[in-house]
């Protein structure tokens, strides 16, 4: 089996680890740094394994490493989904084209740039927690899923594909044919968008003493409204006869505000996640160049906020945070291609 990884982040490292250490793959990969990176790379688990494995092309260039590709995984922030999908298209041939993440916006660029008929697929929630260790040589693996769930359009014997991917992973995958079960998510785009409101809203230039952990110090606050933010979702979700979505509450096990705040901190993997924030005199400000602003408001919670907006459904709580995150993206200047 011949995969490509489009992107060389956290997780296009863990992934080109992991899936090009099982029996039978070739790996090539597309990344804008293609000198940096080792053909030999090495991924270490919570488990204590280590994937050892090599990739066979390394390149900038789509042509050099798309060509002949039975799949293409995207591992890629949202911003960069529309772009690389016009840059692969003229390669892209048979091959069915993935991506690691749908709630930025995977399947919307997809059908508008490969094609109501490209053979596509696409998680709803990623699969791994990832750290980069040394750029293109080694990452860390730092937590697995008990499960994955996928979507996937027009991939003929889809189980057995389905298959595949489970067993390229290393996770038992949930299949739907409802691309709306994992395009529109109450991950990222809810979780951090939230949180981000309750920690900077109204202290949008505060100074803070330290860095603040974004998980082991969430907040009732925050639970509160990331509970009344999937509401809202679900509202959607109803009327999009779309099931196969879990709330946050059965998600996390966690009946009420408090009982999440207290899950949430108690995930190991989650533990020294810091809140997206840099240094400047005397401290530290949020950081509005980081991914959980530039991707989770214009690529993720958008997507919930458009549909919903086309469907008639009133989102207070979306509404609001939504556009506290997109003023201060406007305020930063982080507003290039964004809508």
């Amino acid at each position: 089996m011949r995969i490509c990884i489009c992107g060389g982040g956290s997780l296009g490292h863990v992934c080109a680890g992991v899936l090009s250490s099982r029996a039978g793959v070739e790996l090539s990969l597309l990344t804008s740094r293609p000198e940096q990176w080792s053909s030999q790379i090495t991924v270490r688990d919570p488990d204590g394994r280590s994937f050892r494995a090599a990739i066979k092309h390394i390149s900038a260039n789509p042509e050099d490493v798309i060509v002949g590709q039975d799949i293409i995984l995207l591992c890629l922030p949202g911003f960069m989904l529309e772009k690389t999908l016009q840059q692969i298209r003229p390669f892209v041939g048979k091959a069915i084209v993935g991506s690691i993440v749908s709630s930025t916006g995977f399947f919307f660029f997809a059908h508008q740039i490969l094609g109501k008929d490209a053979r596509v697929f696409g998680f709803q929630r990623v699969p791994f927690i990832a750290r980069v260790e040394e750029y293109g040589k080694s990452a860390r693996l730092l937590g697995y899923k008990k499960e994955l769930f996928m979507a996937a359009e027009n991939i003929p014997q889809s189980e057995e594909f389905c298959q595949k991917i489970e067993q390229l992973f290393r996770t038992p995958i949930i299949f739907s044919e409802n691309i709306y079960e994992v395009a529109l998510s109450n991950s990222n785009p809810i979780l951090h968008t939230g949180r981000l409101y309750t920690i900077f809203s109204g202290r949008e230039n505060k100074v803070f003493d330290a860095p603040v952990f974004f998980y082991k110090s969430w907040t009732d606050d925050a639970s509160r409204l990331v509970l009344a933010m999937d509401e809202e979702l679900f509202c959607l979700l109803d009327v999009l006869d779309v099931h196969g979505i879990k709330r946050l509450a059965d998600y996390y096990e966690s009946p009420n505000a408090s009982a999440l705040t207290g899950k949430i901190r108690s995930i190991e993997a989650f533990q020294t996640i810091l809140t997206p924030m840099v240094p400047v005199d005397g401290g530290w400000k949020a950081d509005y160049d980081s991914r959980y602003f530039t991707e989770d408001f214009p690529y993720g919670l958008r997507w919930i906020r458009e549909e919903a907006e086309a469907k008639g459904i009133h989102m207070p709580n979306i509404n609001r945070v939504y556009e506290w995150g997109m003023k201060c993206l406007i305020r930063a200047g982080n507003t290039a291609d964004r809508k």
